[in-house]
Parts: structure tokens; sequence; C-alpha cells
């Protein structure tokens, strides 16, 4: 099984398989571009739902697993749940709750301690997020946005992460992928640089 986000192949008439299918929620989808399309108009709304919060601390694993569920859950039935099948990426699926609590209390510590620039705590946050890769899918964008939100929470700006769509096969994605994997190797800098681009 492949990872979308390092596959490359994400045309948008691309057919979604009929094992993608039957997760599904809305029926009418049947090509990639129509699920990028829902999924796009419910992050949005996701967006909203986070906004009405006030001050809601995004560094609660609890809250994480909601966030996942509002920017996914009118397009898929497993929104908010934490997959239960291993990857070609992420950690052995039994360990991710105990890894997210985990992730959670280190940032606190972090931000608390002021271990590292607000910016660092937020991207750092961010990459052990997607590395944990804790939901069937769409990980990259919903560590994304709990990093923005967690920019927010330590008074900065959000994050431009590239300025554009990741779900394609762009040269934007390219980066941030490079990036993703020198902070994989201990080298957080060009997922830094890449952030604030």
């Amino acid at each position: 099984m492949t990872d979308p986000l390092f596959d490359g192949d994400d045309e948008a008439n691309t057919p979604l398989t009929e094992e993608e299918r039957e997760q599904l929620i809305p029926t009418y989808i049947t090509l990639r571009s129509e699920l990028n399309e829902a999924e796009q108009i419910n992050i949005t709304e996701a967006s909203r739902w986070y906004g009405r919060k006030r001050k809601a601390d995004i560094l609660d694993d609890a809250l994480l697993k909601e966030l996942h569920k509002q920017m996914f859950g009118q397009v898929w039935k497993w929104a908010g749940k934490y997959r239960q099948s291993p990857r070609n990426i992420g950690i052995d699926a039994y360990r991710i709750p105990t890894e997210m609590r985990q992730l959670v209390d280190n940032v606190r510590f972090w931000v608390e301690n002021e271990t590292y620039p607000p910016d660092e705590i937020a991207v750092r946050f961010s990459h052990q997020l997607v590395s944990i890769h804790p939901f069937p899918n769409g990980n990259g964008r919903h560590s994304r946005m709990a990093g923005d939100y967690l920019a927010i929470q330590l008074e900065q700006a959000i994050f431009t992460w590239g300025r554009t769509s990741l779900t394609d096969a762009s040269a934007t994605r390219k980066a941030y992928i490079t990036a993703l994997q020198a902070a994989d190797g201990g080298d957080i800098e060009p997922l830094l640089k890449f952030a604030r681009d």
C-alpha cells in the first residue's frame, strides 16, 4: 500500500477504488477530483468550527481527534478515528493512542519551558504528528492545520506551507516531502523554512 503523499499519482480523473468508495459518505463521488473538492469544502467548514472554539487548546489528544473528524467527517466514515491497520509510514497502529498523548505532553513541556522558539515548536509538533500518522488518511492536512492552530495559540501568524495545494505532484509538494524527510533525519531547518515560505 502506498501513501498518496509520496505516490505523486493523484490525477483529477483517477477513479477511486471500490475499497475507497466503501468508506465514503457522499455516494456521488467516483473521481479523485470530486473527492478533493468534497474534502476541501469539509476542511473549510472545520476551520470555521475551530474558529468558534475560542481559545481551545490544540494540545489535547481528544481535540486533535475531533479536529480530524471536523475536517473529514462529512466525507469519510472513519474521520476522527485512529487507524487500525498498518501503513508504509507512521508507527504501529496499536501505539497511536499512547504516542499521541506523549506528543501532546512533550509539546506542552516545550511551550512551558520555551525549549524552542514558537515557530519551531509548532513546526516540530506538526512534523511529529504527521510522523505518527494516526488516521487512515488526511494526516498531512490535519498536521498542518494543527500546527497552524498551535502557532496562533503561541501568538504567531499561521504558516504558509508553500502557499499552494500539496495534493498534487507539484514542485511545492516535492519540496514539502524533502523537508519532511530532512526533519525525519533530525534536520528541522528545511521544514521551518518551508512552513514560512
